[in-house]
């Protein structure tokens, strides 16, 4: 698996492809367009790849830096650019991924532009809706990672416990190991 999806919520799980944003050097987890089909598929938006291009990833690279620039101005509290506003709405207008009921189930097809489309309608979804309330960025300073808090106290501090969560608990213990030691 190429990707993580820690979030739980695709469109958030997508800006994640950008890792450690504050990093000098921050991580791209898209720099090639077999890396955004493998994220399509590893997500479970379509079930094969689409067979995205040079135009579609950087299509996708703008979408998520759209995203993530609405998400982080919602945390602020800030109000949203309508040009940013238009932009995102324009994209979540464009086709949906074809979902179809057959003898196997259900199957997801579809290109990188509609699996775009999908994951703009999502953000869309978020930003303007009640869940915007619950937007949150990792509290691991090296993490960049936005995530919805659905915890029953809203107090979720990290986007999993897995990851960021217990590598903060792990150095927060040796510390105090390191403390009584001394």
């Amino acid at each position: 698996m190429n990707h993580a999806f820690p979030c739980g919520t695709l469109p958030l799980d997508f800006v994640g492809t950008l890792r450690a944003r504050r990093n000098t050097v921050p991580m791209e987890k898209l720099d090639s367009p077999e890396l955004l089909d493998a994220w399509f598929v590893e997500s479970g938006m379509l079930d094969a790849a689409p067979g995205a291009d040079e135009a579609d990833l950087e299509a996708a690279v703008e979408l998520r830096e759209l995203i993530y620039e609405l998400v982080f101005l919602r945390l602020a509290g800030e109000e949203l650019p309508a040009a940013a506003v238009a932009a995102l709405n324009s994209r979540a207008a464009g086709m949906p991924v074809e979902v179809q009921l057959g003898k196997d189930g259900v199957s997801h097809t579809g290109s990188a532009s509609q699996g775009l489309a999908g994951l703009a309608r999502e953000a869309v979804e978020i930003l303007g809706g009640d869940e915007g309330t619950l937007l949150r960025e990792c509290a691991r300073p090296e993490c960049t990672q936005v995530y919805l808090d659905r915890s029953r106290g809203h107090r979720r501090e990290w986007c999993a416990m897995k990851t960021c969560g217990s590598r903060v608990k792990s150095a927060a213990y040796r510390a105090r190991q390191r403390s009584a030691q001394s």
